[in-house]
């Protein structure tokens, strides 16, 4: 239905929908002091506006508003309809808490009681 529009109306609508994506995503990426917002994000990829982001490789850092959510290694970005897609080689879950370093008894006590 778009291709009866007028280009400049198509220009026009596209770039409201970019805006509208990007105030509605909370994830930015981190990449040194640089912070782009997401568009959209799967299992092993993401899209970026491709206008105000350089070409991304290596490491990144993805947040959901102040919390760090994941560390992923970008392998590869390809430019399609003006977003940047790009591939992930890895994408690591970040955790809240350190690692335990050994097995917890499930059948342990929660707490102590005093002898008082």
């Amino acid at each position: 239905m778009l291709e009866f529009l007028p280009q400049e109306i198509r220009d026009g609508l596209m770039a409201a929908q970019k805006r509208d994506q990007k105030r509605r995503s909370r994830l930015r990426v981190h990449v040194g002091d640089e912070v782009i917002p997401v568009l959209r994000m799967w299992e092993n990829g993401l899209a970026l506006d491709a206008d105000s982001t350089i070409n991304l490789r290596g490491l990144i850092d993805i947040y959901d508003g102040a919390n760090h959510i994941s560390q992923c290694l970008v392998i590869a970005s390809t430019t399609e309809d003006g977003e940047l897609i790009c591939d992930f080689k890895r994408c690591s879950h970040v955790a809240q808490k350190a690692a335990l370093d050994f097995v917890q008894d499930e059948t342990a006590p929660v707490g102590y009681l005093s002898k008082n």
